[in-house]
């Protein structure tokens, strides 16, 4: 091993090989840049335990095992397939010599399904496991189990920058953590908060030619995600900066020959900017890099069980993988990081980053689980558990795609799907459309629909969501192809996906034609069954199988058709927006989900109509596919049907009368106010909605529509709920009217409050001392004493000591307005009237 120069984990060496000289688990911490990932696999090559099998070293991301692997094997003085080798999706070099082979997680999580007994394997090292990727996480829960039923000898160590150690150990049988010191040097935060008026990408390309003129060496910025790297790189450009700097974009998906270039080292004299995703928050040394612009943002997977639909989420990063990306200015001397956001506002950011298992959608961990022997998944050792509503969900979907059955073990048709390096839904698409003689056309569809879209929409144009077009230019030959609307072509892309199609083709054994376009959509609706949508009224709106809603653009061609098979999505509640589809017709869902598809007798409530419509219908999921009318249906599920319309809607739609109202607080009061109030049924409109099919439902024999509910007799459903004796009470108890000492019998009003309301002339009122009551004398009626004009004098529940107080002041008042009517200095003594003072002859 041939080292320029010391590195800080050769200090800890002598004690990692000591510790997995005689245990099986460590767990290594070691800031960025000590050398972990390359030196530490090395120095393990002469353990004796090694000379059994290979170390496999798991990388998250395939640039940084490739570049591990290259560093590896240039210290050795060798090329990469010999000692040190890699395997990532569509590449690998690895030879019969090679003892260390760096892996992606997801190729060696596949890699453990075949093997679980991981035979010729002598230890797994989980480099930067801090990030806490789901393949991550599951390859130790496996590793983990492996070791414990067949592998005793296997060694594992968990390695990582930010690793907070302790979890990891106590997981690990409570192993030994072993500190190493790092190689780092002091880096210099600037802040540049961001006003949220201006544009992300705007603000890091000034950030970006400020931080030019003010430092030296080369640039690293950190951004969300490959759009954010389109729209910077295009605003960089019309910036026309010095010819002697470069702008190099960094991403998963880029050509690896591309990578390569943003990774070399700036030529004397020239400088560079870097703008990446969070790829190269760690494992990764950019030679050259002396500043880093952090934009604070990160792309996450965002899953909801809910909805059935995941999207990636634009979020803050979290306090760990800010600190992560600052470091990368300090790796090979003195730096500078501009950060945008404020820094008061950095305390706010959360301490680490969610765990992929605990947002992400869990359909492939379900599956390799069932693969591998588990039911249960909780019965594996996991830092964080799978959340239940996720897992759930997942094995739900396993069970509609045939890949478990209803026990929850695994088919042969799902072992055929784990076999492929797909989504499960992609995976299950690709083996049934290659049955049905469509295994190229699948094979590519999968490819597109798992990578990245080939169509750049310039800012300002309209996005096209048709599948078919894409397909096209994927089958094409010649790479001079067109998007329509004046969409550009990312034809690295495109290569990407036709590599990854053939591969596939050759897995499954399928013809290299791809097959017809059109039958697009067919395959669509194998993957997304639950995404199959019926065009519901105009522009662009759509209603999906499961229920839920969808929308597109009303200008793009698909909002015309009426069935669509939507492949990609966003996760809104509501009506969530298209990305990608393909129209399929009727006659290819029946003949694809013929199983699925039934024949039923629906009585229910049309909100267009406001009437109740019985059909006989066809039905997948929630889509009516065709139906016609049900001649005779049942009353009672007319019935059933109306009252779920008038508990939707409210009482309201019900006939009520005044007098009812009145009716409906008088019970109220009484079953508020009487001894016997338990015995009293609750009136009230909640109540009543509860339990509508008892009193009302016999009262709706032959009415099918809302404009009908008016004829019902609603006195005699609501009354008939009391019984004989009951009514007689409330109308003793309870009077609809009051006869006042004029001898004139005035209404009461029981709906202005808990109290009713008494409203006579004041004059009619004279010689009565007492507050009138009602319930037995429990509850006294509020008074609102009124002039002869019947405008409110004072409202009352204290008639004597009106009387005797506010008396004088209105009889002042009023004696000149109405000198007609009688204001006696007495009115005790005074004979209550209704009428005027007699005229005098």
């Amino acid at each position: 091993m041939q080292l320029s120069h010391a590195l800080p984990i050769q200090a800890i060496l002598p004690e990692v090989c000591t510790s997995l000289s005689q245990a099986s688990n460590l767990v290594v911490q070691a800031p960025p840049g000590s050398g972990k990932t390359t030196v530490l696999p090395l120095a393990l090559l002469d353990e004796s335990w090694s000379q059994q099998g290979r170390i496999i070293v798991l990388e998250p991301r395939r640039l940084a095992a490739r570049m591990a692997a290259k560093r590896m094997a240039d210290l050795l003085g060798e090329v990469v397939g010999e000692t040190v080798g890699y395997r990532v999706r569509l590449d690998s070099k690895v030879g019969p010599k090679t003892r260390i082979e760096l892996n992606t997680d997801g190729v060696f999580l596949r890699r453990l399904q075949r093997d679980p007994e991981l035979k010729g394997v002598a230890a797994v090292l989980f480099d930067e496991c801090h990030e806490r990727g789901l393949d991550s996480d599951a390859s130790l829960a496996l590793c983990l189990e492996a070791q414990a039923a067949l592998r005793p000898d296997l060694r594992l160590v968990a390695m990582s920058a930010t690793l907070d150690a302790a979890p990891f150990a106590k997981l690990m049988g409570d192993c030994t953590i072993i500190t190493g010191s790092g190689q780092s040097y002091p880096v210099e935060t600037r802040w540049r908060a961001v006003s949220p008026q201006i544009r992300l990408d705007v603000a890091v390309a000034a950030v970006v030619q400020d931080a030019l003129l003010e430092t030296e060496g080369d640039l690293l910025v950190f951004l969300p995600g490959v759009a954010e790297i389109r729209r910077v790189e295009s605003l960089l450009a019309e910036a026309r900066l010095p010819a002697s700097i470069s702008v190099q974009p960094l991403y998963g998906d880029l050509p690896g020959a591309q990578q390569d270039e943003a990774l070399r080292p700036s030529p004397a004299g020239r400088r560079k900017v870097v703008l990446s995703t969070s790829i190269a928050e760690s494992s990764l040394t950019i030679e050259g890099v002396r500043v880093v612009v952090d934009s604070g943002y990160m792309r996450q997977p965002r899953f909801s069980p809910s909805t059935g639909m995941a999207k990636l989420e634009t979020v803050r990063v979290s306090q760990a993988s800010a600190d992560q990306r600052r470091g990368r200015a300090g790796r090979l001397g003195p730096g500078i990081c501009y950060r945008l956001w404020a820094e008061a506002a950095h305390g706010g950011l959360p301490k680490f980053t969610a765990p992929e298992i605990a947002v992400t959608d869990l359909t492939s961990l379900a599956l390799d689980l069932a693969v591998w022997g588990v039911r249960d998944a909780k019965a594996l050792p996991w830092l964080d558990p799978p959340p239940d509503a996720a897992m759930g969900y997942a094995q739900e979907l396993l069970r509609e795609l045939e890949a478990i059955d209803a026990a929850g073990a695994v088919t042969a048709h799902g072992k055929a799907m784990a076999e492929l390096p797909l989504h499960p839904r992609l995976a299950h698409m690709v083996i049934r459309g290659h049955a049905q003689g469509f295994g190229g056309l699948s094979c590519a569809l999968a490819a597109l629909l798992g990578e990245r879209d080939i169509a750049r929409v310039p800012r300002g144009a309209a996005r096209d969501t048709d599948l078919r077009w894409r397909l096209e230019i994927v089958a094409g030959e010649s790479e001079r192809q067109s998007a329509p609307h004046g969409l550009q072509v990312d034809m690295n892309a495109v290569r990407q996906i036709r590599k990854l199609a053939s591969d596939w083709r050759r897995q499954i054994k399928a013809s290299p034609h791809q097959g017809p376009v059109d039958e697009a959509g067919l395959l669509v609706a194998l993957a997304y069954p639950d995404r199959v949508a019926k065009k519901r009224g105009g522009g662009g709106s759509f209603l999906l199988s499961n229920g839920r809603g969808a929308r597109l653009d009303p200008l793009d061609a698909l909002s015309r058709e009426d069935y669509l098979a939507i492949a990609e999505v966003d996760g809104a509640q509501a009506d969530a927006r298209v990305f990608l589809a393909a129209p399929i017709d009727e006659a290819g869902i029946e003949a694809q989900f013929a199983p699925l598809i039934e024949t039923r007798d629906a009585v229910e409530w049309d909100e267009r109509s406001n009437a109740v419509l019985a059909r006989r219908q066809r039905r997948f999921g929630a889509l009516v596919l065709r139906e016609k009318p049900l001649p005779d249906p049942p009353a009672e599920a007319i019935r059933s049907a109306l009252l779920e319309a008038i508990a939707k809607r409210g009482l309201d739609v019900l006939p009520w009368s005044a007098g009812l109202r009145q009716w409906q607080a008088r019970v109220a009061l009484l079953r508020l106010h009487l001894p016997t109030a338990a015995e009293w049924p609750d009136m009230s409109d909640a109540a009543l909605t509860a339990r509508l099919a008892e009193w009302l439902g016999p009262y709706l024999d032959s009415i099918a529509k809302l404009s009908q509910l008016a004829a019902i007799d609603l006195h005699a459903a609501l009354t008939h709920q009391l019984d004989y004796a009951q009514q007689k009470v409330l109308d003793a108890e309870a009077p609809t009217h009051w006869r006042v000492p004029s001898g004139s019998t005035i209404p009461l009003d029981y709906t202005q409050g808990d109290v009713p309301v008494l409203a006579v002339r004041l004059q009619e009122m004279f010689g009565y001392a007492d507050t009138p009551a009602i319930a037995g004398g429990r509850v006294k009626l509020v008074l609102h004493l009124l002039s002869p004009a019947r405008r409110p004098l004072q409202v009352t529940s204290d008639l004597a000591g009106f009387w005797q107080s506010s008396y004088r002041a209105v009889r002042a008042e009023m004696r000149g307005q109405y000198p007609k009517h009688d204001w006696p200095e007495d009115p005790l003594a005074a004979t209550p009237t209704a009428r005027a003072k007699p005229r005098v002859r």
